[in-house]
């Protein structure tokens, strides 16, 4: 019976044990945090009529997984509303809801590869409602201005073709609060995107250092 030779290697000195933990220093996600201005489109079914939610953000992307800003939102037309219309108002008139808020927002990284990008987000607003109308004579008013609460969490993806641009899209929820429940069943819905990304810092890196336009470096 041939005899089966076991060795053991043992750590050299100043090596690590196998008891011993060695840990992977925390990588920043980006070098350096950096400011973000976005013109944020939305579009939303509101009152079973597709409409767009027009928007902009400012805001601080931290070298984190962590981002947050602030942003304003107005409705880019009018929406038929299914209010009742004030006395003055005339017998075959539409009458439109309108709105406009301030929007604190946060979102997180939840996974994402040197091209790609999944994040859950958050935004919590604050703003006005009301309904415009044509009135007997054939002018336009509107009804005293309603608070108007909006409570929107969204899941995005992002896709990176070149270092300096892509394309994102994302899907969430519109849900008013603080204001009348027959307001709230006309303004809250579903919320979505599909929008071309600039990242304008990245785009005066290639140009400041004469990359070509179309580089591919570090996105694989």
């Amino acid at each position: 019976m041939g005899l089966r030779a076991q060795a053991q290697v043992q750590p050299a000195s100043g090596s690590v044990g196998r008891d011993s933990v060695v840990r992977r220093p925390a990588i920043p996600r980006l070098p350096r945090n950096r400011f973000v201005v976005q013109y944020d489109s939305r579009y939303s079914i509101l009152n079973h009529h597709f409409t767009t939610v027009n928007g902009l953000k400012l805001g601080i992307e931290f070298k984190s997984r962590f981002r947050t800003g602030a942003a304003i939102y107005f409705l880019s037309t009018g929406v038929p509303s299914r209010q009742a219309k004030p006395d003055n108002a005339a017998e075959e008139a539409d009458a439109e809801i309108r709105f406009r808020y301030l929007a604190a927002y946060a979102g997180y990284v939840l996974l994402e590869k040197r091209r790609w990008e999944i994040s859950a987000n958050m935004q919590l607003g604050m703003g006005s409602a009301y309904v415009l109308y044509e009135t007997d004579d054939g002018d336009l008013d509107k009804t005293p201005r309603s608070v108007l609460g909006i409570v929107e969490p969204t899941l995005a993806a992002q896709y990176r073709v070149f270092r300096w641009g892509g394309f994102g899209t994302g899907l969430g929820w519109r849900q008013p609060v603080f204001v009348p429940l027959p307001i709230q069943r006309e303004l809250n819905g579903p919320v979505f995107y599909l929008r071309a990304n600039l990242f304008l810092g990245e785009l005066f890196k290639v140009l400041k250092d004469k990359e070509p336009l179309f580089t591919q470096t570090n996105m694989r």
